[in-house]
């Protein structure tokens, strides 16, 4: 065994001597490499993978998980101060079920699930339970505001009067709560979000007012944007007219700068813009009757009745001389016979007319005022000519914009205490900021060359590095043939031969290898 290992060793060692110095670096190089290689591949893949399963813990809750897991050895770490907790990836998803289903992230709050847990009351004074049962009712409020979007944690404070036989529902007072909330990094609750915290909080605790909660978080109070005489939708309507008045002016102000900024420059350009609008919605019914048009103000002949008579007789009114026949009266006129005729016309007409039903409701937005305030560098607009222009593109703007406001647009003294230019020097010109900084071309250009240099350089370093190895083969080339040389082929006896071998390494024994390596490149 030991005559094979020095076998072994003594080629290694003739292996090793008869490789050039080239030779030896590359093949230590190639073994650190692999042996690097292989390194790296088993921590790859022999390491664990963790995967963040808890967050955002608190002290309480964070030692209950690292019990549970200790107890089942589970490998786990802690970060953040101890308030996250990493586990292997495998073992995430069951690691979250199991701690959940025995409840023990609670975020710091105890619900009711403490009279399960502790069920044996005995010994519990009156005031000890009542104030077990307002601490988990305060755990169940916390839960629930908790499961919210955006909300990292909550402080919940409820205040209940006291009830009792002695006073009246008036004289115990009211409920209050006080609640401090921690939104996640970069949430920010919107009025509508803000408005359904008050509700659940009014809706858990009876009798409680929404005047009587408070909410505040680290940024400021909470304000609700309703009472309790105020329609539920409310913070939707009074944040969507917000939106729509921002949305207005920012449209405005872009539709300026777009027209100005070409004339002035946008560096040299500051627009600010004030607007009130009218978000009252009007709704109104007209019933119109009027006759048609090219009809002599008469309307079309529905019906029409025409009636005609005519009649004609005989009379005997009184006339003659009184009292003179023999059969008259005496003293009364005696009759006289004559003809009579009469004539009756009637004419009914019945016209229909149009009758126009219309319902016209206004739209909810409109302008009631505006005001546009324009700074430009002095530079830009040095006289008062250059600014009339600008000026006169303004007031026609304003006046455009508050057609349907009621107020008198035609009058330009009115319109043009809306408008105002300033034009002074800017505290940092952006022009000359821009002068001095280098712009994007002369950037772009500068890194094309540094590019360049750079690739010159490499390519420089590697053509070099290709001509000292020609030079070394050159140089190399010539030792070639002053290498000593053997006429073996006149050498008749093998010892003979053999001997002038020997003879050259012992004396010369670099000739002697340079002799063996072109025997060897030669075969």
């Amino acid at each position: 065994m030991n005559e094979k290992i020095a076998q072994y060793r003594g080629r290694l060692s003739q292996f090793w001597s008869q490789m050039g110095r080239k030779q030896k670096i590359w093949l230590g190089a190639s073994l650190a490499g692999l042996v690097v290689a292989i390194t790296l591949l088993t921590i790859v893949f022999t390491r664990t993978e963790y995967e963040l399963a808890f967050q955002n813990l608190d002290s309480t809750d964070a030692q209950a998980v690292i019990t549970y897991l200790d107890g089942q050895s589970i490998p786990y770490k802690l970060s953040d101060s101890g308030t996250s907790i990493y586990v292997p990836s495998k073992m995430v998803t069951k690691t979250k079920i199991a701690v959940g289903s025995q409840g023990m992230v609670q975020n710091g709050s105890i619900g009711f699930e403490i009279f399960s847990s502790n069920t044996s009351q005995l010994g519990t004074t009156e005031n000890e339970f009542n104030v077990i049962k307002q601490s988990a009712f305060n755990g169940e409020v916390q839960k629930l505001l908790n499961g919210l979007q955006g909300v990292q944690s909550t402080k919940v404070l409820v205040t209940a009067p006291e009830a009792s036989v002695f006073l009246t529902p008036a004289d115990t007072g009211k409920p209050t709560a006080a609640i401090v909330m921690q939104f996640t990094p970069g949430f920010r609750p919107t009025q509508q979000a803000i408005d359904g915290y008050y509700n659940l909080v009014k809706a858990t605790v009876t009798n409680l007012e929404i005047e009587d909660i408070t909410i505040s978080s680290p940024q400021g109070e909470l304000t609700p944007s309703m009472t309790a005489n105020a329609a539920a939708g409310s913070a939707d309507v009074v944040e969507m007219q917000f939106q729509i008045q921002r949305k207005y002016e920012a449209e405005l102000k872009k539709n300026i700068q777009q027209f100005l900024g070409p004339l002035v420059g946008t560096e040299n350009l500051v627009v600010s813009i004030s607007s009130s609008m009218n978000f009252d919605k009007k709704v109104s019914n007209e019933n119109l009757v009027r006759p048609l048009e090219n009809n002599n103000n008469n309307g079309i002949i529905v019906s029409e009745e025409i009636n005609s008579s005519t009649s004609t007789g005989e009379s005997s009114p009184a006339g003659g001389v009184a009292g003179t026949g023999e059969t008259d009266v005496p003293g009364y006129e005696a009759s006289s016979q004559g003809s009579s005729s009469s004539e009756t016309n009637s004419q009914i007409r019945n016209y229909e007319v149009d009758r126009i039903t219309s319902s016209i409701e206004s739209g909810p937005f409109v302008v009631k005022d505006l005001s546009i305030s324009i700074g430009i560098d002095e530079t830009v607009l040095p006289d008062e000519a250059s600014r009339t222009p600008i000026m006169n593109y303004l007031t026609t703007l304003v006046r455009a914009q508050l057609a349907d406001s009621g107020q008198d647009i035609n009058n330009d003294a009115v319109i043009t205490r809306k408008v105002s230019l300033i034009a002074r020097n800017f505290a940092e010109n952006q022009t000359t900021a821009s002068s001095s900084a280098i712009s994007l071309p002369w950037a772009i250009g500068l890194g094309v060359a540094a590019l360049a240099i750079i690739g010159g350089l490499v390519y420089f370093l590697s053509r070099r590095r290709k001509q000292e190895a020609i030079e070394e083969v050159e140089i190399a080339a010539p030792n070639k043939v002053e290498y000593p040389t053997l006429d073996l082929d006149n050498v008749t006896n093998d010892n003979q031969a053999r001997k002038n071998l020997e003879t050259l390494a012992k004396r010369k024994p670099d000739e002697f290898v340079n002799l063996l390596r072109t025997w060897l490149v030669d075969e």
